[in-house]
């Protein structure tokens, strides 16, 4: 018998490190501690491969999203419920934004994309595809699987072309809006500082 370190016993059986972890972790196969080290049996290693199949298990990444800042948590909590509900792997995190599909750089999406490089998390589920993002879910995509990671839609989009354009359109627009909006806000508070400084000078 061999004792074998987790990456050696991990590839043996074909999964990654953190799903040898999980399984330890939960008593699927037994780990002798050399030190603060794990080793794992080559007996036991070969025995779960006859169990498993071959298979690879499903570490799922559930990922849910809100457009606002407040008010929203039962969307959210409606996203994870559903998720949850038809989950057929482990669950290894639920990575949750309360921002706009349009935006790149979330705290949650980021936080997934990472898990998903370091390979704790091979399919990535979501409700519906926007919850994702608004544009580029096909680059999103790419990404997962250079990684070996999938993305799972429960509810796949069923519009038609026109339909979806205008969707698209309304999307751009509003993410332009906001942006002006944001500029002009900006501008207006530059310039009541600058009107208020002078109102100082003139008034000293």
């Amino acid at each position: 018998m061999e004792l074998l370190r987790r990456a050696k016993a991990a590839k043996r059986l074909g999964v990654h490190p953190v799903t040898l972890r999980l399984w330890a972790d939960s008593g699927k196969i037994p780990v002798t501690w050399v030190g603060r080290e794990r080793r794992f049996s080559s007996i036991d290693v070969e025995a779960m491969k006859v169990s498993t199949g071959g298979e690879r298990v499903r570490l799922e990444g559930l990922y849910v999203r809100v457009s606002g800042s407040g008010g929203q948590e039962s969307s959210l909590e409606a996203q994870e419920r559903e998720l949850r509900a038809t989950s057929t792997g482990e669950i290894v995190k639920v990575f949750r934004d309360r921002s706009s599909g349009l935006r790149e750089d979330r705290p949650g999406l980021n936080a997934l994309l990472r898990a998903v490089a370091d390979g704790s998390v091979t399919v990535v589920r979501v409700t519906h595809e926007d919850r994702l993002a608004r544009f580029g879910v096909g680059w999103l995509r790419h990404l997962l699987a250079i990684h070996g990671a999938t993305l799972e839609v429960l509810h796949p989009k069923k519009l038609g072309g026109r339909e979806e354009l205008v969707e698209d359109f309304v999307s751009v627009v509003a993410m332009f809006a906001g942006r002006l909006y944001g500029m002009r806000s900006a501008e207006n508070r530059r310039r009541l500082l600058a009107e208020s400084g002078q109102c100082q000078v003139g008034g000293g």
